[in-house]
């Protein structure tokens, strides 16, 4: 298997995929009592299997927030037939996905688990998330919007802004609110619509053709 930092949806094997979902089911329940032995309980397999495929606990531990960050299925980087559609299609896909992720219990325990991290001298989950959650996103979704930006129907300078403002439009205020044990629910309706949305307002700020029809009117004064 490869090393933990490349583990990904399509090296990981049947077995594998049940002993992270182990180790998720561990963060949602025991957060920071997660060690290589209550892994290896849960999931009914040796300490030496886990060491072999993980190399520590934190390598365990990217691996499984990598395993969960796979569920947000990627959009293909193709220039040749990228019109319009295919590109909306792709951005609203992943901002479902995204949303399903982020609002699962599973994303919610590991992300207060994280922040708890982040202000005490225990920052290898805090810093595994962000390099594997948000910075992760970004680098899967960048590529996307350089190509539409390449096809025309796109316009931004700073790809990095872009993609932060996207994740600005998707998230809004939902992932605190969870955080803080807001217990407002998700339906997979709400979700698709909000995906539409945040697409939509994308389009409004960075869609080509919105600054062409801009750049007509200041013309036109």
């Amino acid at each position: 298997m490869q090393p933990a930092s490349e583990t990904s949806d399509n090296v990981l094997t049947e077995r594998q995929r049940d002993v992270l979902d182990a180790a998720l089911g561990l963060l949602v329940e025991a957060g920071d009592a997660l060690t290589m032995t209550s892994v290896a309980r849960r999931a009914s397999c040796s300490k030496e299997t886990l060491y072999k495929w993980f190399g520590d606990r934190d390598g365990l531990l990217t691996a499984t927030v990598q395993w969960q960050a796979s569920k947000v299925r990627g959009v293909p980087v193709k220039r040749d037939g990228l019109d319009i559609v295919s590109l909306t299609g792709g951005l609203e896909r992943f901002a479902s996905d995204w949303l399903r992720v982020l609002s699962g219990k599973i994303s919610v325990a590991l992300n207060r688990v994280a922040v708890s991290h982040a202000g005490s001298d225990k920052r290898d989950l805090g810093a595994i998330v962000l390099e594997n959650g948000p910075f992760a996103m970004a680098r899967r979704l960048m590529p996307l919007l350089e190509v539409g930006r390449e096809a025309g129907l796109l316009t931004f300078d700073d790809t990095e802004e872009a993609f932060r403002t996207f994740f600005g439009l998707v998230v809004r205020d939902v992932q605190i609110r969870l955080l803080l044990g807001d217990r407002f629910e998700l339906t997979d309706v709400t979700i698709d619509g909000e995906a539409r949305r945040a697409t939509q307002q994308f389009f409004a700020l960075y869609g080509a053709h919105n600054h062409v029809a801009e750049r007509g009117r200041s013309t036109q004064r």
